[in-house]
């Protein structure tokens, strides 16, 4: 187990062994995911736009109302959790 102290303005530093056993290096993006009381610490190796053309559709798509419909399951999930 490795302990690490919270800076002034929230901040940490990842130890330099976990860096290494995720190949972390200088820019790359991390996630905090909230599962009951812990938190766990993954990497983000791939974004959105490397899955652009792996899922195949019938017609065009309405990107605006897709994206309307994920803020309001987020949305109500957040509430859900929260209550």
């Amino acid at each position: 187990m490795l302990i690490i102290k919270v800076g002034r303005r929230g901040q940490i530093t990842v130890p330099k062994a976990i860096r290494r056993w995720l190949n972390l290096q200088e820019g790359d993006r991390l996630a905090f995911v909230r599962r009951g009381d812990e938190v766990i610490l993954q990497p983000l190796t791939r974004t959105l736009l490397d899955l652009r053309g792996s899922v195949p559709v019938s017609g065009p798509q309405d990107f605006a109302a897709i994206r309307q419909q994920v803020i309001d399951r987020h949305a109500r999930q957040v509430i859900e959790n929260d209550a």
